[in-house]
C-alpha cells in the first residue's frame, strides 16, 4: 500500500480519466461523422447517455471494490480468476497496441513543427522511443508525479477544444445541417452508426478504478473523478462537434485531415492551423502519459493474485512496477519498429484493430459484475444500471464489426496457454 503522502487526489484523478478518454480520436471524429449529417449529434447524446451509465457502473464498482486494477479486479471479485486473467490480458495488450498508435499519431502532429519526422523514419523512431522512455521514467517516479503530468497536460489539451467549441458557436451556418440524415440510410441505422462512432470516444472512463491503491480515499474520490471527467468529456465532445460540423460543410469536412484545424482557420485564420495541431501534439503526450500509467498497473493486480509473472508485481521505493512499466514499454517500442518497417506494417494494423475489442471486453465483464451484485443486494436501481450498462457494452461489441471481433476473439484465446503456464 502506498505512502499517502504519495496518493493523488480528486483533480489528478479526474484529470487520469479525462486525459485518457481525450486522445486523438476525438480530433478526427468529425470528418468521421460528416457523412451523415446533423444526425450524428444525436449519435453523440445516446453514446454520452451511454457513457454515464457505464461512468456509474464504474463509480459504483471503485466504492464497492477500491482496490488496484479496476476491471481486473471487478472481474475476479464477480466470475473468479479465468475470466479475470482474460481481462486483464486483453486488456494489456490492448494498452501496449494503443500506445504504439498513440505515439504514431503524436509523431504525425510533430511533423508540423519538424518536417524531419516524416521524410526520416529513423529519426521519427527515434522521437517516438526517447517520448515512450521519458514517460515510462517519470511513471516509475510515482503515481502522484504521473498524475501531474497528466493533469497539466489535460488543462493544455482542453484549451484549444473550449476555444473552437465556445468561438465557433458564433460562426455556425445552420444550412449546413440540412439535410438532417446525408447518409441515404433510415434515421433509426444512421443513429446506430453514429453512436458506435461516438461511443469508442469514452473508452478510457474507467481510469481511474485502476491505480486504486494510489488514490487517496478511493471510496469516495474514485466515484467523483469518474463521473466530473465523464461529464467534461461530454461537453467538450459534443459542443465540439457542432461547432465543426456548424462551420465546414458536410461535404469538405467529409474529406478534411484535420477538423478542428480546419475550424480554427475558419475563427482565427491560417496561422491557427499550427496551434491546433499544437493542441493535438499535447493531447497525445497527454493519453500516452496516462495509457502507460495503466500498463503498469493493471499486471501488477494480476501479479498480486498469482494471475501474471511475479515480475509484474515488483514495487519499487516509489510503489511502482517498474519492472512491469519497463517490458511493457520495451514490447511499445517493438511495436513502433514494426510501424517504420514496410514488410511488417500489416502486424502493427492488425494490432491495433484487435485493441479495440479488447478494450471492450472488460466493459462488459465489468457491468456483468455489477449486474450480478446488484440482483444479489436486490437494490433495483443499481440492477436497472447495471443492465442498461450490459446492453450498451454488448452493443458496442457487436457494433465494431465481424473482423474485429474475430480478432479480438483469437487474441484472448492466446493468452489461455500463458493462463496455464502461470497455473502450473
Amino acid at each position: 500500500m502506498s505512502d499517502s503522502s504519495r496518493k493523488i487526489g480528486l483533480w489528478p484523478a479526474t484529470s487520469l480519466v479525462l486525459g485518457n478518454m481525450i486522445g486523438s480520436g476525438i480530433f478526427l471524429l468529425p470528418a468521421s461523422l460528416a457523412v451523415y449529417g446533423g444526425i450524428s449529434v444525436v449519435g453523440w447524446v445516446v453514446s454520452a447517455l451511454a457513457g454515464l451509465v457505464i461512468a456509474k457502473v464504474f463509480s459504483e464498482l471503485g466504492k464497492q471494490f477500491p482496490e488496484t486494477g479496476g476491471p481486473y479486479t471487478f472481474a475476479k471479485k464477480g466470475f473468479g480468476d479465468f475470466p479475470a486473467f482474460l481481462v486483464a490480458w486483453g486488456y494489456w495488450i490492448a494498452i501496449i497496441a494503443t500506445n504504439a498508435a498513440i505515439t504514431v499519431t503524436m509523431l504525425s502532429y510533430l511533423s508540423v513543427f519538424f518536417p524531419v519526422l516524416s521524410a526520416n523514419p529513423l529519426v521519427a523512431i527515434l522521437m517516438g522511443l526517447g517520448v515512450i522512455w521519458l514517460l515510462t521514467y517519470i511513471n516509475t517516479r510515482g503515481v502522484k508525479e504521473a498524475a501531474w503530468v497528466q493533469l497539466v497536460t489535460t488543462v493544455l489539451k482542453l484549451v484549444p477544444l473550449i476555444l473552437i467549441a465556445i468561438v465557433g458557436m458564433f460562426f455556425i451556418n445552420m444550412e449546413h445541417f440540412s439535410p438532417f440524415n446525408l447518409s441515404g440510410e433510415s434515421n433509426f441505422a444512421a443513429i446506430t452508426a453514429t453512436t458506435t462512432l461516438t461511443l469508442f470516444a469514452f473508452l478510457g472512463i474507467e481510469s481511474a478504478t485502476i491505480p486504486a491503491d494510489n488514490i487517496a480515499n478511493p471510496s469516495k474520490t474514485i466515484p467523483r473523478a469518474t463521473m466530473l471527467g465523464t461529464w467534461t468529456a461530454i461537453v467538450v465532445y459534443i459542443l465540439g462537434s457542432v461547432a465543426v460540423m456548424g462551420m465546414i460543410p458536410p461535404e469538405t469536412l467529409a474529406t478534411s485531415e484535420a477538423p478542428f484545424a480546419d475550424a480554427a482557420v475558419v475563427i482565427w485564420g491560417e496561422p491557427a492551423r499550427k496551434w491546433v495541431a499544437l493542441g493535438i501534439v499535447i493531447s497525445t503526450f497527454g493519453a500516452l502519459n496516462g495509457w502507460i500509467m495503466m500498463q503498469g498497473q493493471i499486471p501488477l493486480a494480476a501479479a498480486k493474485d498469482d494471475l501474471f509473472p511475479k515480475l509484474f508485481g515488483k514495487l519499487n521505493k516509489n510503489d511502482m512496477p517498474v519492472q512491469g512499466l519497463v517490458f511493457s514499454s520495451v514490447l511499445i517500442s517493438v511495436l513502433m519498429f514494426m510501424n517504420y518497417s514496410k514488410s511488417l506494417i500489416k502486424a502493427f494494423e492488425f494490432m491495433i484493430l484487435l485493441a479495440t475489442l479488447t478494450c471492450l471486453v472488460p466493459y462488459l465483464f465489468a457491468t456483468a459484475t455489477h449486474l450480478l451484485f446488484a440482483l444479489r443486494s436486490g437494490k433495483r436501481w443499481a440492477w436497472i444500471w447495471g443492465s442498461i450498462a450490459f446492453v450498451f457494452s454488448m452493443w458496442a461489441i457487436v457494433g465494431s464489426g465481424e473482423e474485429i471481433v474475430f480478432y479480438g476473439f483469437l487474441v484472448l484465446m492466446a493468452g489461455i496457454p500463458f493462463y496455464v503456464w502461470i497455473k502450473r
